[in-house]
């Protein structure tokens, strides 16, 4: 294989015209340039110089490999700027994964402003089913809520971004619909239940809250989506718990009020590549989520 350091060195003695001045050049002695060329001849299996006066000039293969040797420096030069842009944050892709319901709260806002701040950091943003992304500088996941910081184990870190506590949605009518104040998860457990999540994280929150206030849900319909749930809700066919960040259009013949004793909440973390966190926009963009401020629906 070719050098591409011995062929710039090839490259400044045929634009030079002489070893010596080559050397000059590089900050080489003409003998360091000479055996450059030397080894360069052996890689190439021919002679690349001959003797002209008192310099030298290419041969035919000393001119296809100079012509080459130009356009290698100029990749390198190239290469090395569009580095220097990465490393600053200037340029570069990002690949992000999200789930649904952080998307219009979370992800938007903090894109936006990411955005503003790094015009040339393309994103590609997509949706997740849940599960770390091997492509992903970036996912979205929901963790159980003491998980912290920390290394996954599988190359990740897991920052923590924002709690999302779940509403209990009554229909219109509902005896516990006109009480004033938080609803008392206890007073759930006699209901049916429509059931929003699907198994995974954000159920094992609801399922963990309803065992600490002592009892298990009925769950009387199953439905993993909220829009839907909500009119399962309205139907009066039971009672479910949406977090508030899928509460974004609620049904008119429904009631959302707070829980307590205790509160259902989920954990949103971004898991993030260690190997991107040395770049600046993935920092960037990481700080600008972990800064937004989701909107907080009243109940």
């Amino acid at each position: 294989m070719l050098d591409v350091r011995r062929l710039q060195v090839l490259r400044s003695v045929v634009t030079s015209g002489s070893v010596t001045a080559a050397a000059a050049h590089l900050g080489y002695t003409p003998s360091a340039v000479s055996q450059q060329i030397a080894v360069l001849e052996r890689e190439a299996g021919i002679d690349l110089l001959e003797r002209f006066g008192r310099g030298v000039r290419p041969t035919a293969a000393g001119r296809l490999l100079t012509e080459y040797a130009a356009v290698i420096g100029r990749q390198v030069a190239e290469a090395e700027t569009a580095l220097a842009d990465l490393r600053a944050g200037r340029t570069g892709r990002i690949a992000v994964r999200y789930f649904a319901t952080a998307g219009a709260d979370l992800v938007a806002p903090a894109l936006a402003r990411f955005r503003a701040e790094h015009p040339g950091i393309r994103v590609d943003l997509r949706i997740a089913d849940g599960a770390p992304d091997a492509e992903a500088d970036l996912t979205l996941l929901v963790r159980p809520r003491d998980g912290g910081t920390g290394t996954s184990g599988d190359g990740l870190r897991l920052v923590p971004l924002v709690d999302d506590p779940y509403r209990v949605v009554l229909p219109k009518g509902h005896p516990l619909a006109g009480r004033r104040g938080a609803v008392e998860l206890a007073d759930l457990a006699t209901e049916p239940w429509v059931g929003s999540e699907r198994p995974g994280p954000c159920l094992d929150a609801v399922l963990d809250a309803c065992a600490a206030a002592g009892f298990t849900p009925d769950i009387a319909v199953e439905c993993e989506e909220y829009g839907a749930a909500q009119g399962f809700v309205a139907a009066g066919l039971g009672i479910s718990l949406i977090p508030l960040m899928g509460l974004g259009s609620r049904h008119p013949n429904v009631v959302v009020r707070k829980i307590r004793g205790p509160e259902p909440v989920r954990s949103i973390h971004a898991a993030v590549r260690e190997s991107s966190l040395s770049l600046p926009a993935v920092r960037d963009l990481l700080t600008a989520l972990q800064e937004a401020r989701p909107e907080r629906r009243s109940a």
